[in-house]
Order: C-alpha cells, then sequence, then structure tokens
C-alpha cells in the first residue's frame, strides 16, 4: 500500500487503488495527470503525466512522469492525483529592481525665499518639497509590508539515471568432440562459435575456481584420451602389418 497522511489529515501519494486505475490509463493510451507532493521537494504542486511504470522490485522510484521535456522516474510518495481544474504553476519572471528614491523631507528655510506675503497674513508658510534631483540618489524606498521581494526559483529537474549497458554472455562449450568458445552482449552476437584447440580450453577452465567444473573437464579429457590412444593403437597395428608385407613383396626367389 502507498497510501498516507499529511500534516492536517490530507492525503498524500498515490495509493494502491489510484495506481492500478492509472495503470489501466496506459493500458489505455492515456497518460494520467498527476501533481507533485511536498516529497518531490521544489517541485511541489507542479503537474505532470504520467507515461510509465516499471518495476516496483526495482527500485522505489518506478513511475515515470513527464515534466516538460524531460520524463524523469518518481516514487508513489511523490505524486498524487492532479485534482480537476489543476494547471502547471509558471515561473514569474523577477520583478524589475526599482529605483531607488529619497523620501521627501522638510525644506531648509535658508535655500527658499522668505515668505513675506504668507507672514504678513498670518499664515504660517508650508515647507517646500525637496526637488526632483534629490528623489534619485540616497536610500530606497521602504517596499510594501516591509518584506523583500525575491524571485521564485525555477525547480531543479532530477537528473536521469543512466541506463545500464546489457550484459556481456562468453561461452566455453564442448560437443561432438570439440570445444567452441561464443561471446554475445544482450541480444547481440559479439562472436559466432569457434573451435579451439583443448590445451586452450583447460587454460580458460582453470581460471573458473568450482570443483565440479574441473572434474567434468577432466572426465571429458580422459575420455579423448583413451579415444586417441585406442586410435593410434590401431593405427600401429595396421603399420606393422603393412610393413610386414612391404617386406614379403621385397624378398626375391
Amino acid at each position: 500500500m502507498f497510501e498516507g497522511v499529511a500534516e492536517g489529515g490530507v492525503m498524500a501519494g498515490l495509493s494502491t487503488d489510484e495506481l492500478e486505475v492509472i495503470k489501466d490509463g496506459l493500458a489505455a493510451g492515456r497518460k494520467p495527470r498527476v501533481q507533485f507532493t511536498e516529497a518531490a521537494g521544489q517541485m511541489a504542486g507542479q503537474i505532470g503525466q504520467v507515461v510509465g511504470l516499471t518495476d516496483p522490485a526495482v527500485s522505489d522510484e518506478w513511475v515515470t512522469v513527464r515534466f516538460g521535456r524531460d520524463e524523469l522516474p518518481f516514487s508513489p510518495g511523490d505524486l498524487r492525483v492532479a485534482p480537476r481544474g489543476a494547471a502547471a504553476k509558471k515561473v514569474a519572471p523577477p520583478p524589475p529592481e526599482p529605483e531607488p528614491v529619497v523620501p521627501a523631507g522638510p525644506a531648509f528655510v535658508l535655500d527658499q525665499p522668505a515668505p513675506a506675503k504668507a507672514a504678513r497674513n498670518g499664515k504660517a508658510a508650508a515647507p517646500a518639497a525637496a526637488p526632483a534631483e534629490e528623489n534619485k540618489v540616497g536610500a530606497p524606498a521602504p517596499r510594501k509590508g516591509g518584506d523583500d521581494v525575491t524571485a521564485p526559483r525555477k525547480p531543479a529537474a532530477r537528473a536521469a539515471k543512466p541506463k545500464p549497458l546489457p550484459a556481456l554472455t562468453v561461452t566455453l562449450a564442448y560437443g561432438e568432440g570439440e570445444w567452441t568458445v561464443a561471446a554475445s552482449q544482450g541480444a547481440k552476437s559479439l562472436a559466432k562459435p569457434y573451435v579451439i584447440r583443448p590445451a586452450e580450453a583447460l587454460r580458460m577452465v582453470a581460471l573458473v575456481d568450482v570443483p565440479g567444473v574441473h572434474e567434468a573437464v577432466e572426465q571429458i579429457m580422459a575420455a579423448e584420451r583413451s579415444e586417441a590412444e585406442e586410435q593410434a593403437r590401431k593405427l600401429r597395428e595396421q603399420l606393422a602389418e603393412v610393413e610386414a608385407r612391404l617386406a614379403e613383396l621385397g624378398e626375391k626367389p
């Protein structure tokens, strides 16, 4: 079971029933939409499409999800069924840096003309605004709410796992009185079976430290040696008969 409960009672991760529904959808040619959970880190909340399911016994990350142009493996705990109407979050561009401005301050009385008319009317003169040139230098204006505005970070994509190379197989075989060697990598044949000498076969077998293999090879070699000795004996007898016949033919009457 791949069910869990996050804080606040919210279900997190794909359940077994949801994985079965996704499996049926893939079999029907669909690409079910899923949403990344908080367990996926910075990708939380993003929307992707399930494009394949591998063997959960081989790896915990057996749900292949297409996110943008990448197809990456995730575990069921990293995903949940995407809610209806949910759309992929777009990363907004960083806002332009505002030009620093100087807050307007009280004007110096000595820098302004004397407010003669206002003084005669018994009214106080209002302080003049700071020149526009002073607003372009100095400390920047405080941002709304006092919080710094930071650009959202783009979620880092997981690096795709390298595909393992097919297994290399070298086969040493014996049949019909001959030793052969063949090699293949996966389904590709690298070397078709070719005949080698018994001495070469013995050197290869000596590299394998397995008593049963050594005993089987020794039995084969003993049988071949016995057969060769029997053939040599017969050939010597035939040679002796031929030499005796030749000697009789060479005698003069």
